[in-house]
């Protein structure tokens, strides 16, 4: 028997294939892992309303690390606690009042699962409306009334490192920010010191499981704390390439199920 490990994925671009799917020898492999003891997490970005069904469809009874570790709960044990650090409400207002010198097309706020558009936008309402959060679209500076847990701005290619090195300028002591990947150029705001480890250590020191016996999986800017702090930190095929720099392995992309045929070898799952 090989000894319990705690297995960290990642969603978008890890778990899940390109059309937002798990794959059925994923979620053979990730059954059979956690049948031999193994215990299988989420560490998304992802707000919980939009991580819930497929902690669901693995049927987990574990943790969840949401918006990059701003917000970690356990939805099966609400005696666990749950764990929001929300930015502050004045930083938020005082990052929207800076952006009036930059170009950019939208600035989302969420507050768990509240959402708050600074300017009305369709397309993105249709993108966030997954799990029917509450929307409310108007100038932030007016209408935010609570401390977000996370702001994402959307802009052009062209803004994101001149909007990115304001925001270090000004708020490095209280913010973290990242950008996601083409093709959208969103820059992700979260309170300072906030990443997947913060909430995967949580996790890892509930279960009582030192750090080399953590497998994280990740493919993107915000999973590379997590994969330097897990034992195994592996790197998917599709990741970028930070990611596959500061991983111990690289495994096949997402599309080719790289979390399945990786955990099924490293734990000898023998999963057909």
């Amino acid at each position: 028997m090989t000894e319990k490990h705690l297995i960290a994925l990642d969603l978008d671009g890890t778990l899940l294939t390109d059309n937002k799917k798990i794959s059925e020898k994923n979620k053979r492999v990730l059954q059979k892992a956690r049948e031999e003891g193994h215990i299988v997490m989420i560490a998304t970005g992802r707000p919980f309303r939009s991580s819930e069904m497929y902690y669901r469809e693995l049927g987990l009874d574990t943790p969840i690390v949401n918006f990059n570790g701003a917000f970690v709960h356990h939805p099966k044990n609400h005696q666990w606690g749950v764990h929001h650090s929300p930015l502050s409400i004045d930083v938020a207002k005082d990052i929207v009042e800076a952006l009036d010198s930059f170009k950019f097309h939208n600035i989302i706020a969420e507050v768990i699962d509240d959402v708050y558009f600074h300017y009305h936008d369709e397309k993105l309402i249709d993108i966030f409306n997954l799990g029917e959060p509450s929307i409310t679209t108007g100038d932030l500076r007016k209408f935010l009334t609570q401390s977000p847990t996370s702001m994402l701005i959307h802009t052009e290619e062209d803004q994101l490192a001149k909007i990115r090195s304001h925001l270090s300028d000004v708020h490095a002591e209280v913010i973290d920010h990242r950008s996601w990947a083409a093709p959208f150029h969103v820059i992700e705001i979260v309170k300072y010191g906030l990443n997947k480890a913060v909430g995967l250590k949580k996790a890892a020191d509930y279960f009582n499981i030192p750090s080399s016996r953590i497998i994280a999986f990740g493919d993107e800017d915000n999973d590379l704390d997590m994969l330097e702090y897990a034992g195994k930190g592996i790197a998917m095929g599709n990741g970028i390439s930070a990611v596959k720099n500061i991983a111990n392995e690289v495994t096949l992309t997402n599309e080719e199920d790289g979390v399945g045929v990786y955990l099924n070898d490293y734990l000898n799952l023998k999963t057909i």
